[in-house]
Parts: C-alpha cells; sequence; structure tokens
C-alpha cells in the first residue's frame, strides 16, 4: 500500500530530476531576467507540489507507521536533501551550474508545500 499514495510523489520527482537535468544547451533562449524569473518561481512551484504529494502519501498509507505519523517532518527533510542533491547533480551537466538562487527557490518550495498541507487539511 505504500507505493500506492506515493505513486504520485514518485513520477513528480523523476520529471522534476529530469528536468533539472536538461543540458544547458537543450534549454529554450530567452532574455535573462524573463528566464531568472521563471527559474525561481518553476523550483518553487515543483518543489511546493513535491512536498505536498509526499505529505500526503506518507499520511494515507498505514504499513510504515513511523513514517506515517512523521510524515510532515520526513517529506521536509527528503525534499529538501532531494533539492541540494539535484543542484550539485546540475554541476555535472554541460552548461548547468549549482546555484544557490535555485536552493533557496526550492526551500522556499517546500515551506511553500507544507503551507498548502496545512491549509488545506488542518483547518
Amino acid at each position: 500500500m505504500f507505493l500506492r499514495y506515493n505513486l504520485f510523489t514518485f513520477l513528480w520527482a523523476v520529471l522534476v530530476l529530469l528536468l533539472s537535468l536538461t543540458p544547458g544547451k537543450s534549454m529554450p533562449h530567452t532574455d535573462i531576467w524573463d528566464v531568472l524569473a521563471f527559474d525561481k518561481v518553476a523550483h518553487l512551484f515543483v518543489f511546493a507540489i513535491l512536498v505536498l504529494l509526499m505529505i500526503v502519501g506518507f499520511s494515507k498509507q498505514y504499513r510504515y507507521l513511523y513514517i506515517r505519523f512523521q510524515a510532515i517532518k520526513l517529506s521536509l527533510i527528503i525534499c529538501l536533501a532531494y533539492g541540494l542533491l539535484i543542484e550539485v547533480a546540475q554541476s555535472l551537466v554541460p552548461d548547468r551550474t549549482l546555484e544557490y538562487a535555485d536552493l533557496i527557490a526550492d526551500f522556499v518550495g517546500c515551506g511553500v508545500g507544507y503551507g498548502i498541507f496545512y491549509w488545506v487539511y488542518k483547518s
């Protein structure tokens, strides 16, 4: 039952990984300020969704009680580590670099995802 409730989380995480590790030459060429603004919003959005999906999936599964009752804490830790690992992996991709602003956007996105979860499920 763990996979049943977390399938969308895994699929979303794979999509985030594939999009994040796209080589720089494959990225569309636009004005630098448009890219910076869109890039940070995109990081925030995908990590907010990732945290939200993970918290919900962890909370609904009942096979692993520790994960169920620590869903928020574990989801935030996993997603923050995932964001850090993706940024480090980007430094290995041609024409991509580790950007601290992206990492901050990932972290803020994790907080936004938790906020959405809290607003929807706790109120």
